[in-house]
């Protein structure tokens, strides 16, 4: 048997117990076929193998990002960017800078914005936008995406107005003198005018996807778990059914879709290694940010204000048993501590079907268990899909909130601990999809200036092992692909990542000045630190393949 690529004179760490650290990796047609030390693998070269010396560079398994919004992604790199930014005005004037360069009547679409940054921590209003967009509709999402902020034309266009009722699971924010909405929309009031926009176009998410696709490879991101509504999912199949989609994608479907798909006897695992409807989606809360997050007890200051139930007991248990009687796990968002008790209530109660039949349900976020909710999730076998930079990006507005309650905020030890398995992920475009920065999080419980010092809650950090494992086997495990991907082993998918220093053997610090080197998805280079390699195929010369991070030899 001759390979197609060698890689050798490396450390690289398989996440496999069996061999758990290797020289050399052999690959062919898209797959690990040999792992060991180098003479034994590159005895596996023949004269049309390329032989990739990584001169001590660590090898891993490619990164999965368990939860991340790739459409929406892929839109967001093209949208008004108001993550970050400190103040109502200052968002305010990114945004007057796009209306400036558009037609009269085109929408104004932007995320990220964030009050929680701002001095007063106000919710911001039609008033502050509507000076600078008085022909142009205006659609904000905010930075956890549970909310939106938007001009007057937009209401008008959406049909919102004094009289309008709040749907059911949503709000609209309101003016508490004259009842007139305020620009504001929470959870699904925000469905309301996103009909009234309309979907963005198809051509618009072909090249979206295609965008988030060449970024999260430089991240060293192999694999995505989305959730998607029907017009994501149709852009994914025109880049799949086009031979470009180079990244592995699990779709989640929404919970809006579910009927349709049992009448047509869909079931999930559809598709292929690159694209393959994955779970339900099902949505129990909101958000801490926009204090939609369900809790027993209100938050700490607003006394009057206990989140808001997304989906009902009843209908969380009606979805959970039709889904799995049509062969579906569920993906079920929940933040709040009532949120994740009332879905491990509604998953308990059909416990015997769903674990008879092999299905493995997930908690995205599960952000804060109540103590005696935590060992339930690994008795009952629930996939704990967490995002450690929600941890440090949120863990101020957490204690102002949640106040004591925060010791059980984003409790990834004790989740470990009472044995679930944890995938990680990062919520993209809501937080950073960087890995090194979600393993920091992960490891340290700090943010990147190194506060709080010693961690926030750190009896919860993780050891770097097994932040690495949640973003590759733990991944793996959660779309119940744990026999083809998540570690580096013979027959498993050969998608790697290259970093340059060695994360297990260094300062917590260390991780966040390290960098991704090169990413292999089934076998092809799809990025390269160095501009000048080959993107997404084998090089035709030694000189193309890394020139720069190891040395590339065709015999």
């Amino acid at each position: 048997m001759q390979a197609d690529m060698v890689l050798f004179n490396g450390r690289i760490y398989t996440m496999d117990d069996h061999l758990p650290l290797a020289e050399a990796v052999a690959v062919r047609c898209g797959r690990i076929v040999a792992v060991g030390d180098d003479a034994e693998i590159l005895a596996l070269a023949g004269p049309h193998s390329v032989r990739w010396d990584m001169r001590g560079n660590i090898v891993l398994p490619g990164f999965t990002d368990a939860h991340l919004h790739l459409v929406s992604y892929g839109l967001s790199l093209t949208q008004v960017q108001l993550d970050g930014l400190p103040s109502c005005e200052e968002a305010v004037a990114r945004v007057a800078e796009r209306v400036r360069a558009a037609d009269p009547g085109h929408w104004i679409r932007g995320w990220g914005w964030n009050r929680n940054l701002w001095a007063d921590a106000a919710f911001p209003s039609k008033r502050d936008l509507d000076p600078v967009s008085p022909d142009n509709p205006v659609y904000l999402r905010s930075k956890d995406g549970h909310a939106a902020w938007v001009n007057s034309l937009a209401l008008k266009h959406a049909g919102i107005t004094k009289q309008t009722p709040d749907p059911p699971g949503g709000e609209v924010a309101r003016d508490p003198q004259t009842g007139e909405p305020t620009g504001v929309l929470k959870e699904r009031a925000m469905e309301i005018v996103e009909r009234a926009a309309g979907p963005a176009s198809f051509d618009e998410r072909v090249e979206g996807i295609l965008a988030a696709a060449q970024h999260l490879h430089r991240l060293g991101i192999v694999g995505v778990h989305t959730p998607e509504k029907e017009h994501g999912l149709s852009a994914l199949q025109r880049v799949w059914l086009r031979g470009e989609l180079d990244l592995r994608v699990n779709v989640m479907v929404r919970e809006e879709h579910l009927d349709h798909a049992l009448q047509m006897g869909l079931r999930a695992g559809l598709g292929d290694e690159f694209l393959r409807l994955s779970a339900l989606k099902v949505f129990a809360d909101g958000s801490l940010g926009s204090r939609t997050a369900d809790m027993f007890e209100p938050y700490d200051d607003e006394p009057r204000n206990n989140g808001l139930e997304v989906t009902s007991n009843e209908k969380l248990r009606q979805l959970i048993a039709d889904s799995t009687a049509g062969g579906w796990s569920v993906a079920i968002h929940a933040l709040g501590d009532r949120a994740n008790s009332r879905v491990l209530d509604a998953l308990e109660a059909h416990w015997h079907e769903w674990s008879r039949l092999g299905l493995r349900p997930r908690i995205e976020h599960a952000q804060l268990l109540a103590p005696t909710d935590i060992p339930r999730m690994g008795a009952m076998g629930v996939t704990a899909s967490m995002q450690p930079i929600h941890c440090t990006s949120d863990m101020l507005m957490a204690e102002r909130h949640w106040g004591s309650r925060c010791s059980g905020a984003c409790a990834w030890r004790s989740v470990l601990d009472g044995g679930a398995v944890v995938a990680f992920g990062s919520d993209a475009p809501y937080d950073d999809p960087t890995v090194m920065k979600g393993l920091f999080a992960a490891v340290t419980r700090q943010r990147e200036d190194g506060t709080p010092s010693g961690g926030w809650y750190p009896e919860q950090c993780l050891s770097v092992p097994e932040a690495v494992y949640a973003y590759t086997m733990g991944a793996a495990y959660a779309s119940g692909e744990e026999r083809i991907k998540g570690s580096l082993r013979v027959g498993k998918q050969a998608d790697m990542v290259v970093l340059s220093q060695d994360i297990f053997d260094l300062p917590a610090d260390d991780l966040l000045n390290t960098d991704v080197v090169a990413t292999v998805i089934a076998g092809e280079v799809v990025y390269s630190a160095d501009q000048r390699a080959t993107v997404g195929h084998v090089a035709s010369s030694a000189a193309d393949l890394f020139p720069g991070g190891g040395t590339a030899e065709r015999l």
